[in-house]
Order: structure tokens, then C-alpha cells, then sequence
């Protein structure tokens, strides 16, 4: 038996509820981990609120698409992107389903290992926000030599984005609250502060211009500014503002109805992801556990 947390309904945190449900043994190409940290993202209340519908038939509904913690058990043949995973191996896990669990059996592909120079808790925030972050750079070409604005800059997705641009070489500009920015600096990232005249404050930080812009927040001041400062339409991409997005022309991701999802992309990004975090070049800003 185990403790999972699960949405017996549709709304604010009231509807959760923890639970104690039997874990079944590992099959042919699974593991079973026992979990030391979840993330959680703005997708989980999304999908227990009701923003992406509300169908009776999913629920009791798990949560939860990433977490990290320790092989207990083993199935065949179960081997992940990095090679045969052994009990005992501390991984980090994405994308699964259920993650807000004291123990997931999960498939051997959704496990990674868990990066040597990040905690448990650090782990566990890593691989949603740095895949995304990825893909975002990914389909706005964003490499050595380009100027990048980050809306969003000290949210989770952001700070990966930030991180990433500066490995590739580019240079970042990020909008955030003043109390985030001497972080940012810290990052590599010239940080902006938001609000009347932010166009003017970018343009005086980047005046040969921007060539492509990472929206993370939808908010209207983030696509207006990026469209505002970046020719290329196929250069701006959002997480967030999906119906502005589209109507502008806009490079749209993540899981909204006709955005892209980059499969793929993102499942290539994760050993990147470790890899980059054990080589000191990535780190992970735990807000709360």
C-alpha cells in the first residue's frame, strides 16, 4: 500500500484528497520507485480546476507528471534513456502520471538519473520546466550571438529558458519583479523590472535589437512587447498566451488544443538536462517544499 494524492473533483485545492491504494509489482519494461519529491507545476491545478474540461469518467483523477526518488523494484527488459535501470538507482521521472505518490511503478523510459549536483527536491523540479524551456529555444532557433527576451524570467520555466539561452550563448534580457533580479544577474541575464515603458527599458539594454522573444507568462504586455521588438513571428513563442498566440502567428507549445507539444524534443531534452546539471551549468530554484 502506498499514499497517493488524488481530485475526487473539479476545482480549488478542497477537491484533493490522500488516499492508501495497493502498488502493484513492476511488469516487463517498468520500475517501481519510491518517490522523495514531487513537482509540481501550474499544469496540475490546471487539469483539477477544470481549465482543460470537466468529464466526470476521469475522475478520481492522480496527479502529479514528475517527481524523483529511489528504484525499489525491477521489471524486464527495463531499460531507460540512459541504459538498464538497477534498484537502488536514484532517478528523476518524466513525463509520468500520478507522480503525488509515495511510490509510482512507472515505465523504464520515463526514468532518468537523477543528476549528482542536485538534491532530491531540486530534482524533482528539473525535467518538466527544462524541457520546456528547451523546446521554446528550440523552435525559436535561439543560439550563439542572438539577443533573447525572457517574459517571465525568475518563474520555473523561465529560469531554465535563462540558463539554457546563456550555455548557447546568446544574450538574455529578463523581465521579473526587482527582488528576482539579482539573481538573474547571477544567471547571466540582464534583468528588467515589468510595467509602463518596458519597450524603451529593453531597447536601451538591447540596442541592436532582439531577435527572439520566450513568453512564459501570456500575459498582453508580454506578447505586445515581443511582437513590438521581434521582426520575425516565428521567432516568439509562447506557453501561456495560446489564443493571442495563434492569432498573431506566434510559435505556440505545451499541451493547449493545436499547439505543438514536441514529443520529441522534450524527450530528448532530458538527458541534455542531466547532463548540463552535472556539469554545474544548470541549476534549479526551489521556491517551497
Amino acid at each position: 500500500m502506498a499514499l497517493k494524492v488524488v481530485a475526487t473533483g473539479f476545482g480549488g485545492p478542497e477537491v484533493l484528497s490522500v488516499v492508501d491504494e495497493p502498488v502493484r509489482d513492476p511488469g516487463p519494461g517498468e520500475v517501481s520507485v519510491q518517490v522523495r519529491a514531487v513537482g509540481t507545476n501550474p499544469m496540475d491545478y490546471k487539469v483539477f480546476s477544470g481549465a482543460f474540461g470537466r468529464d466526470p469518467s476521469l475522475l478520481p483523477m492522480a496527479l502529479g507528471t514528475e517527481a524523483s526518488g529511489v528504484v525499489t523494484e525491477v521489471g524486464g527488459q527495463a531499460e531507460g534513456p540512459a541504459g538498464p535501470v538497477r534498484a537502488g538507482d536514484e532517478v528523476a521521472l518524466f513525463r509520468i502520471e500520478g507522480a503525488y505518490a509515495a511510490q509510482v511503478v512507472v515505465p523504464a523510459s520515463a526514468v532518468v538519473p537523477k543528476p549528482s549536483t542536485l538534491s532530491f527536491e531540486e530534482s524533482g523540479g528539473l525535467l518538466l520546466t527544462g524541457c520546456t524551456a528547451v523546446h521554446a529555444l528550440a523552435v525559436t532557433a535561439v543560439g550563439s550571438g542572438d539577443t533573447v527576451i525572457v517574459h517571465g524570467a525568475s518563474g520555473g520555466v523561465g529560469l531554465m529558458a535563462v540558463q539554457l539561452a546563456v550555455h548557447a550563448g546568446a544574450r538574455v534580457v529578463g523581465t521579473a519583479r526587482p527582488s528576482a533580479h539579482d539573481y538573474l544577474r547571477r544567471l547571466g541575464a540582464h534583468p528588467v523590472a515589468y510595467g509602463d515603458g518596458l519597450i524603451e527599458r529593453i531597447r536601451g539594454l538591447a540596442p541592436d535589437g532582439i531577435d527572439a522573444a520566450v513568453d512564459t507568462v501570456g500575459t498582453d504586455e508580454a506578447i505586445e512587447t515581443s511582437v513590438a521588438l521581434v521582426s520575425d513571428r516565428h521567432r516568439i513563442v509562447t506557453i501561456a498566451a495560446f489564443k493571442r498566440g495563434f492569432e498573431l502567428g506566434l510559435r505556440v507549445i505545451g499541451g493547449a488544443p493545436g499547439a505543438d507539444p514536441g514529443t520529441e524534443i522534450r524527450s530528448a531534452a532530458r538527458m541534455e538536462l542531466v547532463k548540463l546539471a552535472n556539469a554545474g551549468a544548470l541549476r534549479v530554484l526551489v521556491a517551497s517544499t
